[in-house]
């Protein structure tokens, strides 16, 4: 199974439309990803990163939709490591 995470593109850089990047925030985790599939995102939106590649731009509501759910998965699992065997 394949999992995209949301981000939110923080700067862009690079003339070359295959090796331009982006400083992209996963909720205070600043990586940078490779914007080639992606040529229309700009600072400011947040696109789906797989594998450090931005693979689509997508809307803010969708991502915090996305990090909410992701944030409940967290949750439960600590949960699930605390609980006594």
């Amino acid at each position: 199974m394949c999992l995209a995470i949301p981000g939110r593109i923080l700067s862009a850089f690079g003339d070359d439309a295959l090796t331009r990047l982006g400083r992209v925030d996963f909720g205070g985790v600043i990586k940078e990803i490779n914007l080639a599939y992606t040529p229309e995102a700009e600072p400011g939106d947040y696109v789906l990163v797989h594998v450090g590649f931005a693979l689509t731009v997508i809307d803010e509501a969708e991502a915090q939709r996305t990090l909410a759910c992701l944030q409940e998965i967290a949750a439960l699992d600590a949960t699930r490591a605390e609980a006594p065997l």
